[in-house]
């Protein structure tokens, strides 16, 4: 067998093993930084719009981008998902009722 065979299998025995409830051997993999500025623009977002549709708040993502501040595990996590797939994470964050502008769409679409 491949390396690359034996490391997605070890990688299905490790998400079984979670999902029974057992711990060991599992490691979620947080990246140390994060380009908070470049997911925002590649989403073409203002900083004010990208807080209010995330939930973070405007200082937390202006000290961020400047370098004052480093997302916290949690966020960077979070903020990791919202790289991988913005789509998701707005469905998941936001009700039927609220539209999601076509600016918005187009933007997250092309992403």
């Amino acid at each position: 067998m491949t390396k690359l065979f034996n490391d997605l299998m070890t990688g299905l025995d490790e998400v079984d093993a979670f999902l029974a409830g057992k711990k060991d051997g599992y490691k979620v993999n947080l990246p140390a930084e994060v380009d908070v500025k470049g997911i925002r623009k590649r989403l073409k977002m203002t900083q004010a719009r990208f807080s209010r549709t995330f939930g973070f708040s405007l200082d937390a993502v202006k000290h961020w981008e400047g370098g004052r501040r480093t997302p916290e595990s949690s966020a960077r996590a979070f903020l990791t998902v919202i790289a991988r797939n913005p789509v998701a994470v707005i469905a998941a964050l936001h009700s039927i009722d609220q539209p999601i502008h076509n600016s918005a769409r187009r933007s997250i679409s092309r992403s």
